[in-house]
């Protein structure tokens, strides 16, 4: 079945770097839709980064120039590398997968069926 496993969270300091990685099984990543999103306390979950199959990519205004999404279709893994980190983007973060998603809708959670545990990333002092 297809399974998500999301790594590489921690505490960093503000203009501090991570890459997150999302190791998939289950399904041939090359053909999916495959997104990063995070959630903060009392706030909704947001798409942050996400790939679809044909090359078309996505990203949240609050992070653009900051966060790289890249697929290694031969690994069957996603990363998500996010440099110059602010105290704001600390939150859970997914990543998650589907076979068909619009794009016109990619950055929407709930075209997204497939889910990984998630992984804190805390950007403080």
């Amino acid at each position: 079945q297809v399974q998500l496993v999301e790594s590489g969270g921690g505490l960093v300091q503000p203009g501090g770097s991570l890459r997150l990685s999302c190791a998939a099984s289950g399904f041939t990543l090359d053909y999916y839709t495959i997104g990063w999103f995070r959630q903060a306390p009392g706030k909704e979950r947001e798409g942050v980064s996400c790939s679809s199959s044909d090359g078309t990519t996505y990203y949240a205004d609050s992070v653009k120039g900051r966060f790289t999404i890249s697929r290694d279709n031969a690994k069957n893994t996603v990363y998500l590398i996010m440099n110059s980190l602010k105290p704001e983007d600390t939150a859970v973060y997914y990543c998650a997968t589907d076979r068909y998603v619009p794009i016109a809708t990619i950055r929407e959670p709930d075209e997204y069926d497939y889910w990984g545990q998630g992984t804190q990333v805390t950007v403080s002092s």
